[in-house]
């Protein structure tokens, strides 16, 4: 707190600084002609903050220090002091055997920790021979249809010195399932698996659509994720609740903020609901958000959200373990910001974007390839992304003290007003009835398209520049390597699970499938025979058909 007697003078400073420079007479610099406004909220930004803006600011309540409640600044004492912050490349390259080699080739250049991308077949529990497959197998990233694929990918791999990321959502529980095997087929105690399954399907409903369940039985299976890696493979993280693509979508920071720990709300209350201890199944909780393109509302928005999830844990679910409420998150930059033209460019939006995730405390990092807004990047679009965040650590300065930004009037102010913002949501959310309710009702995905309509308007207007869009324009094809998938690699994947299923013993997958309906009926938790299904290379596709038999399909 300020000596009333020090913000009263500041304020007298302030008045004659701004009618000096504002005052009606006063014409000696100007100002651009521009509303100067957060990147998505549209709140005004004042010309200059000081000490009266925080001048309300609780040193130990709101800030604390780092690893200590409430996590303003930093889950960790020592943060990147201590190690960095893992480089976690997004890969997923068609077939098992080109990933294995992408994996490689990464780890090879110094990435600390790998992620999964899937095809979008995988992502909606089909086959690649399904006809529902037809034209995307290996498209969005990796086919994996069953446990051979999954070894494939990690031959050479051994999963007891990497931590995986994988990127899936309604058959999460089945990739889970095999990699859980992989692990075992490898000789690793479950107990040495590390990583992190998406398994945020709130989201999906809201902004992405790669659902495959109504939201009733999706919770359940998610429930009966926590439970079983709560007790089998308790350093995994059982979910990413992801902001991320609430964010690509359309939203503002702070619906971003609000709506994701709106989703964390609802997972928590539904593994209680289900008899499961908050503080045996939260540390494993874990969350993924956007890095935009405002530096400064991005680190303000990485703040505010450890400081809430602390105050959410502390005070809603009165959990008691410091990890129970300590908000752990990956990041990844904004895919929705590259563009096709002028494709240098992304090279520059992507570090300024993880620059922001670093100075915001991120745990891990994806940094987009530079020609992702033309296809799946080259071996040398994300060489150049991971090397920038190897500059980021090694060479600027940011990873050198611990939230280097604490105590700025902007930013605090701005941590201060997101945090608000997103709070005055989440009661919103509470009338409506939870994160759930809000979703089935539609409401949630009204407010993201509303922003998202309002700000294609400003961009179709000229009112926001996006530079080599619609201002700074060249007139020049973009002549860019890109990734493809062959029709060839395609039917190769088409024909490798035809083949499984042909050398396998079909009548213990008819039997392993028809416990896994019984148990999908019964209140038993599915896990434990989804991984046995798995392990005598039940497909993808086969053990989702098995619960879409039992559960139905959510059309939306």
């Amino acid at each position: 707190m300020f000596d009333p007697d020090d913000l009263e003078s500041i304020r007298e400073g302030y008045d004659r600084w701004d009618e000096e420079t504002y005052g009606p007479t006063v014409d000696r610099f100007g100002e651009r002609k521009e509303a100067f406004t957060t990147d998505t909220g549209g709140q005004e930004i004042d010309p200059l903050y000081t000490p009266d803006d925080v001048s309300d600011l609780d040193y130990g309540e709101e800030l604390g220090y780092p690893g200590e409640a409430p996590y303003t600044r930093g889950v960790y004492s020592t943060m990147y002091r201590g190690r960095m912050w893992t480089m976690r490349q997004y890969a997923g390259m068609g077939t098992a055997s080109e990933t294995n080699e992408r994996f490689n080739y990464l780890l090879d250049e110094g990435q600390t920790g790998l992620s999964m991308a899937f095809d979008l077949p995988t992502q909606m529990g089909y086959d690649s021979d399904s006809p529902m497959a037809e034209g995307e197998v290996g498209k969005s990233g990796v086919a994996i249809d069953s446990l051979d694929d999954m070894e494939t990918v990690f031959e050479g791999i051994p999963l007891d010195e990497v931590s995986t990321s994988m990127t899936i959502n309604a058959p999460a529980s089945v990739l889970l399932a095999m990699y859980i095997a992989v692990g075992d087929k490898q000789g690793v105690d479950r107990e040495e698996l590390r990583g992190t399954i998406q398994n945020d399907i709130l989201k999906e409903y809201m902004a992405r659509n790669t659902y495959i369940f109504p939201p009733e039985p999706s919770m359940r299976i998610i429930t009966d994720i926590f439970e079983f890696c709560a007790e089998e493979v308790p350093s995994f993280n059982t979910i990413s609740i992801s902001g991320y693509h609430i964010r690509e979508a359309g939203s503002t920071a702070a619906q971003e903020l609000a709506f994701t720990l709106g989703d964390g709300i609802e997972y928590v209350e539904a593994a209680i609901d289900a008899g499961l201890d908050v503080d045996e199944f939260a540390p494993q909780l874990s969350f993924f958000f956007n890095a935009h393109n405002n530096i400064l509302e991005e680190v303000a928005k990485f703040r505010a959200a450890r400081r809430m999830w602390y105050r959410i844990m502390e005070d809603r679910f009165d959990a008691e373990k410091p990890a129970s409420k300590q908000l752990k998150f990956h990041t990844q930059t904004a895919g929705s910001t590259l563009t096709a033209q002028q494709v240098e460019n992304n090279v520059v939006r992507v570090a300024y974007q993880a620059l922001a995730a670093v100075l915001g405390g991120t745990q891990s990092l994806h940094t987009n390839g530079k020609d992702e807004a033309l296809s799946l990047p080259t071996e040398q679009s994300v060489r150049t992304a991971l090397r920038t965040q190897q500059i980021l650590a090694h060479e600027s300065g940011a990873a050198d003290t611990i939230d280097p930004l604490a105590g700025s009037y902007y930013v605090e102010h701005l941590t201060d007003e997101l945090e608000r913002e997103a709070f005055e949501l989440l009661e919103e959310v509470d009338e409506r009835g939870g994160m759930r309710q809000a979703v089935e009702d539609q409401w949630a995905q009204r407010q993201i398209q509303d922003v998202a309509f309002e700000r294609q308007r400003e961009i179709e207007t000229g009112e926001r520049v996006i530079v080599g869009v619609n201002e700074y324009e060249v007139d020049e094809d973009p002549k860019e390597d890109i990734e493809e998938v062959s029709e060839e690699e395609q039917r190769r994947q088409r024909e490798r699970v035809e083949e499984i299923r042909e050398d396998r013993d079909s009548e213990a997958v008819d039997a392993a499938l028809a416990a896994l309906k019984d148990a999908a009926e019964s209140d038993q938790n599915v896990m434990p025979y989804i991984v046995d299904a798995v392990k005598i290379y039940a497909t993808t596709g086969e053990v989702c058909n098995a619960l879409r038999d039992v559960f139905g399909e959510y059309n939306g």
